[in-house]
């Protein structure tokens, strides 16, 4: 009888075995879709996954939770940071990553009681930005039909739009500084000192994954690692001088302030963002609605400007690529007959589906302004 009795037991610890493991490899299967960010835990910055948009996984503490439990399982080594993860993602850390989030989700232990300690709610935990950070950002102008002249009267820059849909032309890229610009999600903005012409832009940003050289717009997303939300703040104050001595904008006082490259909130992997080429993107100043738009309004999509970008330079993992601003931007007077100019106080929040949302304050650079000749010019800079 004690010998049934324990057959049955031991039949019973088998199947409930069993059912967690099938639980935890069907949740693999099926892939519990997650996001990737950097955040501060417990004062030391971190690499995070993300799930429902609310919880975050310490990766580093899941994972050696994770191998402790299955001493049978292939060791990982634990990304140092995100741009270790993404040269590394396709060898081992992505499959370790959906195991780690299988088990958690099987053995219902991202809330309650069982809840490990390296799993936190988003909102207890700092957001860093993502990548700390990237190579480069290579940041492309005027590549929405609807930014495309928007200085102009809305019949000026309808034809303005209809003249780039009959020739679209080659993209515009310009470099833009990432150290120092990019700043994480919450963080201030801050004014330029004597620079008062200050722009936003809401941008779909590629993340890339390999590194990419002479690479075919058919071939370009094979090479993409996620996504995630670049603000391209711009300042439209132009050169100094009165009268420049320089053609053309000057990229480098327009785009590369301090604090003029938000990302994030976190990033997408492509295996989970079903179509870059068809998202809303959306931005309020003070809750007011300033840009709403579609990535379908693209000149170039993405994987043009992947091929373009390769044939000049070659691309490296973690590289960012911001594909451009829709309609909207403050100096916009065919959405708005006035341009608006942000100030201190202002906040920002920008949304881009399937992403997330970027909340950011805008303060002054405190202190004087520098010399005279530093401050905004009269005129005001019209082009993107």
């Amino acid at each position: 009888m004690r010998v049934r009795l324990l057959d049955r037991l031991s039949a019973g610890l088998l199947i409930a075995g069993a059912s967690f493991v099938t639980s935890e490899r069907a949740a693999a299967q099926v892939g519990e879709p997650y996001k990737l960010g950097t955040f501060s835990f417990d004062g030391r910055p971190t690499v995070g996954v993300v799930l429902r948009d609310s919880i975050m996984i310490d990766l580093a503490a899941a994972n050696r939770d994770y191998e402790t439990k299955n001493a049978a399982a292939a060791k990982v080594q634990s990304p140092a940071d995100m741009k270790d993860l993404i040269g590394r993602y396709d060898n081992g850390v992505s499959q370790r990553i959906k195991q780690v989030v299988a088990g958690l989700v099987a053995a219902k232990q991202l809330d309650g009681a069982t809840r490990p300690a390296y799993v936190r709610n988003v909102s207890a935990v700092k957001t860093l930005p993502p990548i700390i950070y990237p190579g480069k950002s290579l940041n492309a102008a005027a590549n929405y039909y609807g930014h495309a002249g928007e200085t102009g009267t809305p019949e000026e820059q309808k034809k303005e739009a209809d003249a780039r849909r009959k020739d679209r032309g080659a993209p515009y890229l310009f470099l833009k500084a990432m150290e120092g610009a990019v700043i994480g999600n919450g963080d201030d903005i801050l004014m330029p000192r004597g620079r008062e012409r200050v722009d936003w832009e809401c941008e779909l940003a590629v993340v890339m994954g390999r590194k990419a050289k002479y690479v075919s717009a058919a071939q370009a997303k094979d090479y993409i690692f996620g996504y995630t939300i670049e603000l391209d703040m711009s300042d439209r104050g132009g050169r100094p001088e009165t009268e420049p001595r320089f053609g053309g904008s000057d990229w480098f006082i327009g785009k590369s302030h301090d604090t003029f490259a938000p990302m994030g909130p976190w990033i997408v992997p492509k295996e989970f963002y079903r179509d870059p080429m068809n998202v809303g993107q959306k931005l309020t100043v003070n809750g007011n609605v300033m840009q709403d738009s579609r990535s379908t309004d693209m000149i170039h999509d993405i994987y043009d400007l992947i091929e373009y970008s390769s044939s000049i330079l070659t691309l490296f993992p973690s590289d960012v690529i911001s594909s451009g601003s829709p309609a909207g931007t403050g100096m916009s007077r065919s959405v708005r007959p006035e341009q608006i100019w942000l100030k201190p106080g202002d906040k920002i929040v920008a949304s881009i589906e399937g992403i997330g949302t970027l909340t950011h304050n805008v303060k002054a650079d405190p202190g004087p302004a520098p010399k005279k000749i530093w401050a905004d010019a009269p005129k005001t800079e019209t082009k993107k």
